[in-house]
């Protein structure tokens, strides 16, 4: 089984934020092919089917970003998942806008989600990091974040999240090298470093 894993803030407050665009990715997985996100599995809320031939479960840690790690040791514990068959979905403020960067191991950056999550599992794990772009001028930091996408800035995002599922997708059905190879592509079209 592969986990599919999106990080975010729960709660209503936090819905469509920048630092929610891993849990908007496992959205849109989970509608297209119509997997219900029902189970409770420790801090997360899942929910399992199948996508080419592969057995999924989508994840949403319900402890707040900065514990990302907790939910999903508890989940990889319960599955007895090895590392190479997990994806962690995420924002990332050192990407321009809509921008896509696909690894397959790494360290954490400055997202305090990965950070948890590096903490609690290691670095060999696949990500995907979606670009937030940087906050305008003096912007606090959390501020942005925590903020929502502007009317001119959430086209650019939904086809993001639809580009995200799809390499997550592809993961699970080529592995990570063809997914690297067809998603890491910079602004101007070039391949991705």
């Amino acid at each position: 089984m592969y986990l599919i894993v999106g990080l975010g803030n729960p709660t209503a407050k936090y819905e469509k934020t920048r630092h929610n665009a891993g849990f908007d990715v496992i959205d849109a997985i989970a509608d297209k092919y119509g997997i219900e996100l029902n189970l409770r599995k420790g801090k997360a809320f899942c929910g399992t089917g199948y996508i080419e031939g592969q057995k999924v479960m989508l994840a949403k840690p319900q402890t707040y970003m900065n514990l990302s790690g907790q939910s999903l040791r508890e989940v990889m514990n319960f599955y007895k998942l090895p590392l190479e068959n997990l994806t962690v979905i995420y924002d990332d403020i050192d990407l321009p806008l809509g921008a896509l960067r696909v690894r397959a191991s790494g360290g954490p950056g400055t997202h305090n989600g990965m950070r948890s999550i590096v903490s609690y599992i290691g670095e060999d794990f696949n990500r995907i990091r979606i670009g937030i772009g940087k906050p305008p001028g003096q912007m606090q930091l959390a501020d942005f974040v925590l903020g929502k996408f502007s009317g001119e800035e959430l086209p650019i995002m939904k086809s993001a999240y639809q580009s995200a599922a799809q390499c997550a997708l592809e993961f699970t059905a080529s592995g990570i090298e063809k997914a690297m190879a067809k998603y890491n592509i910079n602004v101007k079209g070039q391949a991705g470093r």
